[in-house]
């Protein structure tokens, strides 16, 4: 059984916490799914907006709460999806296909307050695997303290 590796770290601006981002974007690669979880304004878009710019996503990235998703064009041919489920009570009343529709073995996919979606996510698509999980926290003024768990591999 992989034992996560967990990376956890402090940021003072939101400059800081779209590095974090870029630092995590520079480890995946297409298929990879990253679930981002925290509290209503704790940076989880600030983060993926770095990681989006790490991929070479050069339009604005803001959070697709109302739309469910976006997906953009990274470097060469990569596409980066990025879901926001907040608005979402349950799964149960929509698309079978919704979550299908962004992870993809071809993208690497961010998915924002993935709790609602954790059962679909722990029957992934073929190609498709779980990257890191992040955990975002206020730790008072521009500061966030941001835990990071990648599998190890083994």
């Amino acid at each position: 059984m992989a034992v996560p590796v967990v990376t956890r770290l402090l940021t003072t601006s939101p400059e800081e916490t779209e590095t974090a981002g870029a630092s995590l974007a520079g480890r995946l690669r297409p298929g990879a799914v990253v679930l981002v979880g925290g509290e209503l304004g704790s940076g989880k878009t600030t983060l993926v907006r770095g990681a989006c710019r790490a991929l070479g996503v050069v339009e604005p990235v803001t959070s697709p709460t109302f739309t469910i998703g976006q997906l953009y064009r990274g470097d060469g041919s990569l596409e980066v999806a990025h879901l926001d489920l907040y608005r979402l009570g349950t799964l149960s009343g929509e698309d079978p296909a919704l979550l299908g529709d962004y992870l993809t073995p071809e993208r690497i996919a961010f998915v924002e307050w993935p709790a609602l979606a954790e059962p679909e996510l722990g029957e992934p698509v073929p190609g498709v695997r779980l990257a890191a999980r992040v955990r975002i926290e206020h730790a008072g003024a521009d500061r966030r303290a941001i835990e990071v768990a990648e599998p190890d591999g083994s």
